[in-house]
């Protein structure tokens, strides 16, 4: 005796697959996790509040080439020697004018500003920013 048994079509799973969704988003968060630290890094730096009075002293300038050589006032100097130039600007209360070049690693910039705030000095100005400056 023979029995037919009806086997059905199997149905197609309206389900969506959320393996590769949950995978996307784990990278991102790891991608937030990492990158955050990186853009919260900051060196605080006191800067003048409002327009003051035009300084009649002669500015020294400190520069930073794009393979991180120092210059003081156009004269290439070792990192020796500066926070004794320093000192002499700040004893002088002198202004320092400080510019990096476009190509300069940012660790070098940060290196130099941080032994610039270390040393004291108070009257410092940033040239070359001209096109950062807001409209």
């Amino acid at each position: 005796m023979r029995r037919s048994v009806a086997y059905r079509e199997p149905e197609s799973i309206s389900a969506l697959n959320t393996t590769p969704l949950i995978d996307v988003l784990l990278v991102l968060l790891i991608m937030l996790i990492v990158t955050i630290p990186a853009a919260t890094h900051k060196l605080p730096v006191d800067l003048p509040q409002g327009i003051g009075e035009p300084s009649v002293d002669l500015p020294h300038r400190l520069d930073i080439s794009a393979a991180g050589q120092l210059a003081w006032d156009g004269r290439t100097i070792a990192d020796a020697e500066l926070p004794a130039l320093l000192a002499s600007t700040l004893a002088a209360n002198g202004v320092l004018h400080f510019k990096a070049d476009q190509a300069a690693r940012y660790e070098r910039f940060a290196t130099v500003l941080s032994a610039v705030k270390r040393s004291g000095v108070t009257r410092l100005g940033f040239v070359g920013n001209e096109a950062m400056a807001f409209d």
